[in-house]
């Protein structure tokens, strides 16, 4: 069996390619049809003579000055390589003399054609699919499996990958829009005028931790560096026919790096249809990093501490609490019980109650101040003592995060029986699979805050299903 091409022309002259010649001397189920190394041949043949009769007749159609069609004189004949996603391709690139009436219009007295066809000596096809391979895997993986399915050449390795991956990366940072305070420009009487939003949008923001890579974050001894992930939740459109699942989009940053990340947030969040009179509500941990990101952004928004993480430091109390002795001789207390304390500080902040959980707060350190864990047996108040003092750390704690969260700490009961969200759950989720499933988990690589924050750019872009629009732009 011999394989050929014809290519016609548009002059209507023929050009025939004998690609490859395939011989079968027995039929089994091993020898049915092609094989991949037939395969992977058979196409980049095939791509030679097509990229190859393609540039010859692009060369020619321009040979000729495009302002009194005589033939530019030829200077130096010479080859560039052009990737392809089925091999390199050495195609033509000559240098031609610049028409004798061109020479008042440009400064250059030569020029190359093949820099205006081919601006970039990689195929934007080529460039989606590592990217997009390389952000979902590690660099040496994606080569790896490029190299298995694919006629590339052999100097196509992960570093190559790499740079490919970062260049696109940047190239999306430098079209991202200015970074401001207030990105909405509207007043209320604006805002009152638009047409009915869609369904409320659910912004959740939590941090995750990488190694950092030695002296990348201007330290020797910094060792790790935070990283943002967030999920954007809409719940519905009104467009839409009815019983659609809720849209969501993820986004990940490096703040210490991004110097936009509120426009980032919020060009996400318009690809949503937001507009400036819907229901947004962000939903954070009360971290200083994450609770600063959404300030200002929207005038609208509602700011929620998640339920989730509060009831995670009262349950780290009560296992405290389980740890103290308890000694039937202690000096009598008027206050309430230990548990009763910790039960109490749960319901008001259910509720909402900030002032009472936080007299609540201070009740409990106190009962913690007239504490003793001494193993003597004397009766004695020992406001020092080991266990108590370990305890007080996490009641101090909880305290500055419910006074710093304040305005963030709602009615949870109220809204959990009207079914609305009240944790970051998640967005727990998002940060295992945005995050650690790229750069943590089984991944002992160290990251710079550039590399990092580039990456998980391409990477939320693919995972959004947006980067093969983004790509090829």
């Amino acid at each position: 069996m011999t394989i050929t091409i014809q290519i016609q022309a548009d002059d209507d002259t023929h050009h025939q390619h004998v690609l490859t010649t395939l011989a079968r001397e027995s039929t089994s189920i091993e020898t049915l049809g092609l094989t991949l190394a037939e395969s992977k041949q058979l196409l980049q043949q095939t791509q030679q003579a097509l990229v190859t009769h393609q540039v010859t007749a692009y060369l020619a159609q321009h040979r000729p000055c495009p302002t009194c069609a005589t033939p530019r004189r030829i200077k130096q004949q010479t080859t560039a390589p052009f990737r392809t996603l089925f091999g390199r391709v050495a195609v033509a690139n000559p240098r031609w003399y610049q028409c004798a009436c061109q020479l008042h219009a440009t400064e250059t007295k030569t020029v190359r054609p093949l820099a205006q066809l081919l601006p970039e000596r990689v195929s934007p096809e080529l460039r989606y699919l590592e990217t997009k391979w390389a952000s979902l895997m590690a660099y040496g993986l994606a080569t790896r499996l490029i190299h298995e399915v694919l006629p590339i050449d052999a100097t196509h390795n992960a570093t190559t990958v790499r740079n490919h991956l970062l260049h696109d990366a940047q190239r999306l940072e430098q079209q991202l829009g200015d970074d401001r305070v207030m990105v909405w420009d509207t007043c209320q009487a604006e805002r009152d005028r638009l047409p009915m939003p869609d369904g409320p949008l659910s912004v959740g923001l939590d941090g995750a931790i990488l190694r950092a890579r030695r002296g990348s974050c201007g330290a020797q001894t910094a060792n790790l560096f935070e990283v943002i992930a967030g999920k954007s939740i809409l719940a519905f459109r009104r467009d839409a026919p009815e019983g659609m699942p809720p849209t969501s989009k993820c986004f990940a940053l490096v703040q210490r790096y991004d110097r936009k990340p509120r426009r980032r947030l919020f060009d996400l969040l318009r690809s949503q249809g937001m507009q400036a009179n819907q229901q947004v509500t962000f939903f954070t941990d009360g971290g200083d990093t994450v609770r600063r990101l959404p300030d200002d952004l929207y005038p609208q928004a509602e700011h929620v501490l998640d339920w989730f993480h509060l009831t995670m430091r009262l349950t780290v109390l009560q296992q405290c609490a389980r740890g103290l002795p308890v000694r039937p001789d202690y000096p009598p207390w008027d206050g309430p019980s230990l548990a009763d304390s910790i039960d109490r500080i749960k319901h008001h902040l259910w509720h909402g109650n900030t002032a009472s959980a936080l007299e609540a707060v201070d009740t409990l350190a106190e009962w913690l101040d007239g504490w003793d864990d001494d193993d003597d047996g004397a009766i004695t108040i020992q406001p020092g003592s080991v266990a108590a003092a370990t305890m007080g750390r996490y009641v101090h704690d909880l305290s500055t995060s419910i006074d710093h969260n304040s305005g963030s700490i709602i009615n949870y009961g109220e809204r959990y029986r009207q079914g609305e969200r009240i944790s970051t759950s998640f967005v727990e989720s998002t940060v295992n699979y945005v995050v650690s499933k790229r750069m943590v988990k089984k991944q002992q690589m160290q990251w710079t805050p550039k590399g990092a924050h580039l990456l998980l750019q391409v990477r939320t872009q693919v995972l959004n299903g947006d980067w093969e629009a983004t790509c090829t732009v």
